[in-house]
């Protein structure tokens, strides 16, 4: 189901009294931002839509379940806008997807005139999931790999291997 536009939304609430809140607030949850907790939610259901775990996301995204958790729930904040692309390349993520992902947690969302997003949308068009799949798209024209961060020491200090899971 496509997602509600901003526009539709306003126009439910000029016909919604303040006593059908809690009506409109469940009809519309999936399209509403709850504060620092819809990024959470947001990831939670739509890999749960997917069937994919979020202890598979962490894995495969190169990072602890520890540190993935504390990431996914907003408990710490990171500013590696590649770690949330990361995410939501091996939960298979639409291009839509990845941005309303990249934009709930507060990034700017994959922008097509830029070389490298332009490479990452592209992957994520063509269902692309495995991360190796998308370094070998980025090397292939000469931008930074999305796993350069990661193929260092993750915050534990435990090296981290990629892995790939199929549905």
């Amino acid at each position: 189901m496509k997602p509600k536009s901003t526009n539709e939304l306003n126009a439910i609430l000029e016909n919604t009294h303040p006593d059908q809140l809690g009506e409109y607030i469940k009809a519309n949850r999936s399209d509403l931002i709850d504060g620092s907790k819809s990024f959470y939610y947001y990831m939670k259901d739509t890999l749960a839509k997917k069937k994919i775990r979020l202890k598979d996301v962490y894995s495969l995204a190169g990072v602890t379940e520890s540190y993935g958790s504390k990431i996914i729930t907003m408990e710490k904040h990171t500013t590696n806008r590649d770690l949330i692309i990361r995410f939501c390349i091996v939960g298979h993520f639409t291009k839509e997807e990845a941005n309303k992902a990249l934009k709930l947690y507060g990034f700017n969302e994959l922008y097509p005139r830029d070389m490298r997003d332009a490479c990452i949308i592209s992957a994520l068009n063509f269902g692309k999931n495995r991360l190796c799949d998308v370094d070998d798209l980025l090397r292939e024209n000469n931008l930074r790999i999305i796993t350069e961060d990661a193929e260092e020491n993750d915050r534990s200090g435990n090296s981290r291997h990629f892995l790939t899971i199929s549905r």
